[in-house]
């Protein structure tokens, strides 16, 4: 079930799987890669240095607190963002950076399932290329 949106939502689904996994029970960081690892059925584990940087961010938007015992759970503010459709209702918009380096991410992402398994990008392609095009065109003005 989980393996399909591993790789596509990135950091923002490492957010709300976050949320989600903490809103159950607290859990530190080295539970939160395990769970993940577990529910993407050996798919990913988010590496440290997404998941620790990220438990301090959401600790101080406040988000999650951390417990005595180094677990983190949720707070009032992390349960209405994770009741909230789409991430919290206040949540700033990224910024162009921000997306830039997440288009990066899903560049990177087709490039390896063109050297591993073209047949899932084929039907596709036409999609990808108005893409391409409208970024060429942008980049033209």
């Amino acid at each position: 079930m989980w393996a399909f949106g591993w790789k596509s939502h990135r950091r923002r689904g490492l957010r709300t799987w976050i949320l989600s996994m903490v809103s159950s029970s607290p859990k530190n960081g080295a539970e939160i890669m395990d769970e993940i690892e577990e529910m993407s059925q050996g798919w990913w584990r988010p590496s440290p240095g997404s998941v620790y940087p990220l438990l301090d961010e959401m600790t101080q938007e406040g988000l999650v607190s951390k417990n005595g015992d180094g677990r983190y759970g949720i707070t009032e503010k992390g349960r209405q963002e994770l009741d909230w459709p789409f991430g919290g209702p206040f949540r700033r918009a990224p910024s162009v950076e921000g997306m830039i380096n997440e288009m990066s991410g899903y560049v990177s992402y087709l490039e390896d399932l063109g050297h591993s398994d073209r047949s899932k990008l084929i039907p596709h392609l036409e999609k990808l290329k108005t893409i391409s095009d409208k970024l060429t065109q942008l980049l033209g003005q």
